[in-house]
């Protein structure tokens, strides 16, 4: 099956039928020029219907640009008919790219971005700052709070660098190995871009020129209680500072506020959770009281900023295994951020707004 082709509007057998009525046109005004007698003078009532055929040409749908922008609007849903159609062959046959990650960056940009960006946008509504600060190439690790019950900070932080990235960056997500086990689940987050949570797979992303996101504070952060919100956990052992180092990039930390409450934990069935195989079964206002419109996360109002790189390059290969290094990065990660979240609350007018 051959590819789609876009055939604009304004091709030749259009043109051909415009051309009449502009020759009749042209017609006309040689009819109008004034003849030997009345060089000197306009004939008498020639103003007013000059006049009304320009009060005519500036009224909507009478313009000169009519045809062209209404050619313009069918010619742009002929495109985008066509390449969805492209699209629909590619995925029927398989001609589409992955990398060994599972990967698939067209399946990202054109649907699944799609299908976050009204989420980001309009419910959401997240302000991001500082995205400049992630290098315009090669390879950065990014490393975020962790917070609001479901992960849906680490996926709003992927939309925020693939749309407003200067240099249209995309992010590349470390996640949990529940995440892969799930169905459905696993294969989206796969094609998605995002790979498991370990120092192998994080140093050959970084190392190929990825930039790499990262949340330390795991299960830990995302399933703190209400009460502890915007309180940092632990970051581990600091395995995030010592794959950075190893690969030569920059750390970059990123604070997220308006996530904590999108889910407000009061509480957690510990018992339930060990039956289902899940680190955490939490309790809120409106989960599991109101069934499936529970799990509606509230519309609260976001912020992302993305720091001040710290650079890792400087630093000798065996510093990796430096443990005091390693803490001493970690903390100073860790204290950026969390002086950054303590920064936003204080700026944010409300939850909502």
């Amino acid at each position: 099956m051959a590819d789609a082709k876009v055939i604009p509007f304004d091709d030749d057998r259009s043109r051909a039928r415009r051309r009449p009525a502009r020759a009749e046109g042209e017609a006309a005004a040689v009819r109008a020029l004034p003849g030997p007698q009345q060089a000197l003078g306009e004939p008498e009532g020639a103003s007013g219907a000059s006049g009304a055929s320009a009060a005519a040409a500036t009224e909507p749908g009478h313009g000169a640009d009519a045809p062209e922008r209404a050619a313009a609007g069918r010619s742009g849903w002929e495109r985008r008919l066509a390449g969805g159609l492209a699209f629909l062959r590619r995925r029927v046959t398989g001609e589409y790219e992955v990398d060994e990650f599972g990967y698939d960056e067209e399946l990202t940009d054109q649907v699944l971005m799609s299908l976050l960006r009204p989420l980001y946008e309009k419910y959401f509504r997240v302000e991001v700052k500082g995205v400049e600060n992630i290098p315009a190439e090669g390879g950065a690790l990014i490393v975020a709070n962790h917070s609001g019950t479901l992960p849906l900070d680490g996926l709003m932080m992927q939309v925020a660098v693939h749309d407003h990235h200067p240099a249209g960056r995309h992010l590349r997500l470390l996640a949990a190995d529940l995440v892969f086990v799930l169905p459905v689940v696993n294969e989206l987050a796969r094609k998605a871009g995002h790979t498991l949570a370990c120092a192998e797979d994080a140093e050959r992303l970084l190392r190929s020129g990825e930039v790499v996101g990262v949340m330390p504070e795991g299960f830990k952060g995302i399933g703190k209680p209400f009460g502890e919100r915007y309180k940092l956990q632990r970051f581990g052992r600091g395995g995030f500072v010592s794959t950075a180092l190893r690969a030569g990039v920059p750390i970059v930390p990123c604070s997220i506020v308006g996530a904590e409450e999108i889910y407000p934990m009061l509480g957690n069935a510990r018992t339930l959770a060990r039956v289902l195989g899940f680190p955490y079964f939490p309790l809120t206002p409106t989960f599991p009281w109101l069934g499936p419109l529970g799990a509606l996360p509230l519309p609260t109002k976001w912020t992302i900023q993305f720091g001040e790189p710290i650079p890792t390059d400087s630093y000798a290969p065996e510093a990796a295994e430096d443990p005091m290094l390693m803490f001493n990065l970690t903390d100073q990660v860790r204290e950026q951020i969390q002086h950054t979240l303590y920064k936003l609350l204080v700026q944010r007018r409300s939850v909502f707004f």
